[in-house]
């Protein structure tokens, strides 16, 4: 006989990240944070719970050196993320953005090495209009006879982030309208007790206000879901790296940080009335893997690839006169850093550019010791992001100048800090770009839009309609950070090297490389 009540439990994880063991690979200290960690998780509550659902929402197989190496060396087995999916036994995977980083045939490998179907409604074969890697959705039905519906949809903003050949003949259709679209033919074609939506993005308002908390792209539609579309019953959301729990218009709503530092549990509590089982209680929490042990077989399985990284990580490369250390992010922003300067010369001498543009990726970074690792590149430079030159207008790169000035402020007592909206909802410090090849002055006193004072090259002012070749990566040549006036311009040249590599081959071409800086530019606030 079927009892009255029933309880589910669900466990997820998002923006994993590459993270499989329990270390930090940057200095290789131990870390509560990994896959091997979670498989104990898992393997627990299958345990102790009668209905588990276990679901993994994207950006799964780019992140540590773990991945680039395998990526470079490995790719003739299994991809290791999806090897210990495999072994945890998820459900369901969704598509994040970061899969398509290392190309079409690796995304395409792990997939089919998946023992579960990567969920996919908005992701689309250009020309049939059809799921390209994975089914729109899928149903589960538990052995208490409860129907769970699983809906995935990713952000559709990844061609202004991604290299075009990696998503070739790949349409991302709007995520919002997906779902509004799917939900209600779910509802009414499988009839589900539980619909979960699971949305590799993340919020664009705030959970409580409703108030816009960054520029209404569509790269994060979560809030406008829960508010807009009926049927959800569960929101799982990635790709900000934040932690929230919430609820927004009786949609529960979750997200587990990154890197495998949590994991995400949902309680679902059912009653079996007239119509069929009814949702009567849904919680959310987020867990910590503190003292939590690693699964001796997931750290077995991965012991070969683990200690052919460690091996690579610990190569010597090159060597540094002098210091190129980061001890102080904000200051190697304002004012010109030898490593900064390291990482133009590397774009100028592999594209041939004269003018160059980069970032410092975040507030991690540490720069360069005497002795150069490929620990120390890989930690520095974790993105396997290629090179491509265009072709700007003196326009387009006051606009770029301008745009990279707003991350900057005043604080009350007149002092430069950086502008809140690039620390919340997420930070986004590698969205403010420094110049070489040029000269420029930015004056934080005056109003965003108008901070740039000066700006000439080989010493005569920037001309508004001459054309200049700029290196930069493809992240940011696509547009990427909301840089619209790169988008669509004349390609030069595109480098098929991952910067890593370029780093790497400077190092072979220049043995040991001093920390120089030449002075190109002044941000001030007067």
């Amino acid at each position: 006989m079927q009892t009255n009540k029933t309880k589910l439990t669900l466990l997820y994880t998002s923006d994993i990240h590459g993270n499989a063991m329990p270390i930090l690979y940057g200095t290789n200290e131990a870390a509560d944070i990994g896959l091997a960690k979670y498989a104990t998780v898992v393997a627990q509550a299958r345990q102790q719970k009668d209905h588990l659902l276990v679901l993994d929402n994207g950006d799964l197989i780019q992140g540590t050196p773990l991945m680039t190496h395998y990526v470079k060396e490995y790719t003739d087995q299994i991809n290791p993320m999806v090897g210990i999916m495999n072994q945890i036994g998820i459900d369901a995977g969704v598509i994040g953005n970061h899969e398509f980083n290392f190309g079409s045939q690796v995304l395409a490998d792990a997939i089919a090495s998946s023992n579960y179907p990567w969920i996919s409604a908005n992701i689309l074969d250009e020309a049939t209009g059809k799921p390209e890697f994975g089914p729109p959705y899928i149903i589960k039905e538990l052995s208490n006879g409860v129907r769970v519906a699983i809906v995935g949809v990713t952000t559709h903003y990844i061609p202004n982030w991604e290299s075009p050949n990696h998503i070739q003949g790949i349409q991302f259709a709007d995520a919002f309208t997906t779902l509004q679209e799917w939900v209600p033919y779910i509802r009414e074609t499988e009839q589900p007790d539980i619909l979960i939506a699971s949305y590799h993005g993340g919020f664009e308002c705030d959970l409580e206000t409703g108030e816009p908390t960054e520029s209404l792209t569509g790269e994060n539609q979560g809030y406008q879901m829960c508010e807009e579309i009926p049927g959800i019953d569960i929101l799982l959301t990635g790709h900000q790296h934040r932690k929230l729990t919430g609820m927004i218009n009786d949609v529960l709503v979750i997200q587990p940080s990154n890197n495998g530092q949590m994991y995400g549990e949902i309680q679902i509590d059912l009653e079996n009335q007239k119509d069929g089982w009814t949702i009567i209680n849904k919680q959310a929490a987020l867990h910590t893997l503190e003292n939590v042990a690693s699964d001796t077989g997931i750290i077995h399985y991965m012991e070969e690839l683990e200690a052919s990284t460690q091996k690579w990580l610990d190569q010597p490369i090159g060597y540094i006169d002098g210091d190129m250390s980061i001890d102080d992010p904000l200051r190697a922003r304002i004012t010109k850093h030898p490593f900064i300067q390291f990482i133009q010369q590397v774009q100028m001498d592999a594209s041939g550019a004269d003018i160059s543009v980069t970032a410092l990726l975040n507030n991690n970074t540490t720069g360069f010791s005497n002795t150069v690792t490929m620990r120390e590149v890989v930690s520095n430079y974790m993105y396997p992001n290629t090179l491509v030159v265009l072709e700007l207008t003196g326009a387009d790169i006051k606009a770029a100048l301008e745009k990279s000035a707003k991350y900057f402020t005043l604080d009350e007592d007149g002092k430069i800090i950086v502008n809140p909206t690039y620390l919340t909802p997420k930070p986004q410090h590698y969205n403010y770009d420094i110049w070489e090849g040029i000269d420029y002055t930015i004056n934080i006193a005056n109003p965003p839009g108008s901070r740039i004072e000066y700006v000439s090259h080989h010493g005569k002012p920037l001309e508004n309609d001459g054309t200049y070749h700029v290196v930069m990566n493809n992240y940011r040549a696509s547009g990427g950070g909301n840089y619209d006036m790169f988008k669509g311009k004349p390609i030069m040249k595109d480098i098929q090297q991952d910067t890593v590599e370029l780093i790497a081959a400077y190092f072979e071409q220049h043995p040991t490389v001093k920390a120089d800086v030449g002075e190109n530019f002044v941000v001030k606030a007067e």
